[in-house]
């Protein structure tokens, strides 16, 4: 009886494999693809170049520490510029009331719909109601905080700051969900095999391994917040003094003296809505900055 004995192919090394780049057609959709993604980006950037340069070429001469810190002029003054103070005040106020609203309750939604909620019936209705509330336009969120909080209790800071926090949510929710989804499996498997509890896992080790980017997503729904106008009109009215008490009377921001004062004939409420559009623009800039430094300080690979 005949055997046949079979031999196997060594395998191929490393050294003989071909790593040569993608020739012909391939070489060819590869860089009309680099071409059209590099065309779009610039693009995208001719207007904003624009808004930037408008915006700068006519707000820096205003820019100053006395109109930084001055009192807001009535809007009738006809050269006086004045200054933004109580504005400011009241944009740090109201964001900052609306980001401690909406950020812990986002954070907390998005661990649930990731980690606990699965395909339950809340889980599915808290997705649909986050995407739904993405593109709710924020003149209509002024309008329903308008109804059910400012006709019964008044105009007040307060009242902003929850308008503002409705807008957040959503951004928070998505963004936070996003990046849980991101942590690798292994990690939780680990941490059960070794006896540890669901809700000791999601604090110890999920959330603390996506915190870059959970940083990040709220401080962007915090810049676009700050830069809402449509729902501080309904909201807290427009003054010209600041309001330390957020809970009650009426009170200022930024983007409310933007919109009062461009839209005035006088060439010094004009000048103000220009300083107004920078310093916003700056604070904005700020808080991306901060998202990038506490990101890269959450992700750093620590020395042995």
């Amino acid at each position: 009886m005949a055997t046949t004995v079979a031999t196997q192919q060594p395998a191929e090394s490393p050294s003989t494999i071909d790593l040569r780049p993608p020739q012909g057609w391939r070489t060819n959709k590869d860089r009309i693809a680099t071409f059209l993604m590099l065309f779009a980006f610039l693009f995208a950037l001719v207007p904003l170049g624009f808004v930037l340069y408008t915006v700068i070429s006519k707000g820096i001469s205003i820019i100053s520490w006395r109109f930084l810190t001055g009192i807001i002029p009535p809007s009738i003054s006809p050269a006086n510029v004045g200054g933004i103070g109580p504005a400011i005040v009241g944009t740090l106020l109201i964001t900052a009331m609306a980001t401690v609203l909406a950020v812990p309750l986002g954070v907390l939604g998005a661990v649930y719909l990731n980690e606990y909620g699965g395909k339950g019936i809340l889980a599915q209705l808290i997705n649909f109601m986050s995407d739904v509330m993405t593109g709710v336009p924020s003149i209509v969120m002024g309008l329903f905080l308008f109804s059910i909080w400012v006709l019964h209790f008044g105009v007040s800071g307060f009242a902003g700051a929850l308008a503002l926090a409705c807008l957040m949510l959503p951004i928070v929710i998505r963004s936070t969900y996003e990046m849980l989804r991101l942590v690798p499996n292994s990690l939780r498997e680990g941490s059960h095999a070794l006896g540890a509890t669901k809700a000791r896992v999601t604090m110890t080790v999920v959330v603390p391994a996506a915190i870059g980017g959970i940083v990040s997503g709220a401080l962007l729904a915090v810049a676009r917040a700050a830069g809402e106008t449509a729902p501080l009109l309904f909201t807290i009215l427009t003054v010209t003094t600041a309001n330390p008490n957020i809970f009650n009377g009426a009170n200022t921001a930024l983007p409310a003296q933007i919109f009062q004062n461009a839209t005035s004939a006088f060439t010094g409420a004009q000048a103000r809505a220009w300083g107004s559009a920078l310093t916003l623009i700056v604070i904005a800039f700020v808080l991306m900055i901060t998202a990038r430094l506490v990101t890269a300080r959450f992700t750093q690979i620590p020395e042995d």
